[in-house]
């Protein structure tokens, strides 16, 4: 094939980089490059790869230069009459994303881009290729995830907006010498909980189970003030677990009026061995149960167990369960080693 011949003046050179320095258009950019690199006497291939496009759109730069100088380089589309992808466009789109397929009338759970291509011409009239497609759903940040499984609480909206409202103003108003924590229990597994992680390509890591399981239940309780927190270990997830973490809540905070105890509707939490142990409190001990099914709104299960299967339990390779509960205490010490000096930098 030919080679194309491309002849810049020194001052041409100079405005053609400072338009590939200033752009924020990175098509633009790539032409004006194309068109520096021919200049430069680079084949089109080499010119491909260098700026990873096709060796075709090398050609046709180039032969839009040839034909119609500088003004070859800026976007073409404009003389097609209106843009395709609107703003309405994108708005209908990520409306589509949020919701299902069924809502627009087609008997399936989940979203295809050839499915989002069809909806959207459905509803627009607006009709784009699959690629371009890919592009915009990577531009507006749409990705391919997991869903979260949730059991929806039986409670009218009004009723849970109003009992988190109340835990939320006791938290800030709170007085002096009294203390508030969230409290939550937590599962260890033998067997890893598998998470994503980053890997070589064409490769894929394995994590080892030992096969049979084996359990280990904590009880914790997160200081909404300090960010400390007080855990249990045990080997059932019964009442007299949760009844060790308030005993050992009320040796801890013994100089404090009252522990205020936020905490879900768990069967171990409302048994007759609990609330007969709460009243022998003597009233130091309340508690305030959150609305079913809202794990969300338990600060220690945000901030604190999702951290700990991340660190810790995720694809880990301990081969007992000693191993494993060794590393669990490391962690938790070493985040209320940080909870404390973060306090002294407030303090200070």
């Amino acid at each position: 094939m030919k080679r194309i011949v491309v002849r810049l003046s020194r001052q041409v050179k100079r405005r053609f980089r400072r338009v590939v320095t200033q752009t924020r258009d990175a098509p633009l950019r790539t032409r004006y490059l194309i068109i520096l690199h021919t200049a430069a006497g680079y084949s089109r291939r080499a010119i491909a790869e260098m700026l990873g496009c096709g060796e075709a759109t090398v050609s046709r730069v180039r032969k839009r230069f040839a034909q119609e100088g500088e003004a070859g380089l800026q976007e073409h589309r404009g003389d097609n009459g209106q843009a395709k992808v609107t703003e309405t466009y994108l708005l209908a789109l990520l409306q589509a994303v949020s919701g299902s397929p069924t809502d627009y009338g087609y008997p399936r759970p989940t979203w295809t881009q050839e499915l989002l291509v069809k909806v959207l011409a459905e509803q627009t009239g607006i009709t784009i290729s699959i690629s371009r497609m890919c592009r915009i759903l990577k531009a507006l940040g749409v990705r391919r995830g997991m869903p979260k499984p949730i059991v929806g609480c039986p409670w009218s909206a009004r009723a849970r907006k109003r009992r988190l409202a109340l835990i939320q103003r006791l938290e800030q108003t709170l007085p002096a010498q009294d203390v508030l924590v969230h409290e939550d229990e937590i599962d260890i597994h033998l067997n890893p909980k598998i998470g994503p992680d980053y890997m070589l390509k064409g490769q894929q890591k394995r994590v080892l189970t030992p096969g049979q399981n084996v359990k280990r239940y904590l009880a914790g309780a997160l200081d909404v003030r300090t960010g400390r927190i007080v855990w249990v270990e045990g080997h059932r997830k019964r009442s007299a677990l949760f009844i060790e973490l308030l005993e050992k809540l009320v040796g801890i905070y013994r100089d404090k009026r009252r522990i205020h105890v936020v905490l879900d509707n768990y069967c171990i939490h409302t048994s007759q061995i609990t609330q007969k142990a709460v009243e022998g409190f003597g009233g130091r001990i309340v508690l305030h149960f959150l609305p079913p099914y809202c794990p969300d709104d338990n600060k220690i299960e945000r901030r604190v167990w999702r951290e700990l299967h991340a660190n810790v339990t995720r694809n880990h390779r301990c081969g007992t369960m000693e191993e494993l509960m060794v590393q669990v205490r490391s962690y938790l010490r070493r985040r209320n080693v940080r909870a404390a000096a973060q306090q002294r930098r407030q303090a200070a």
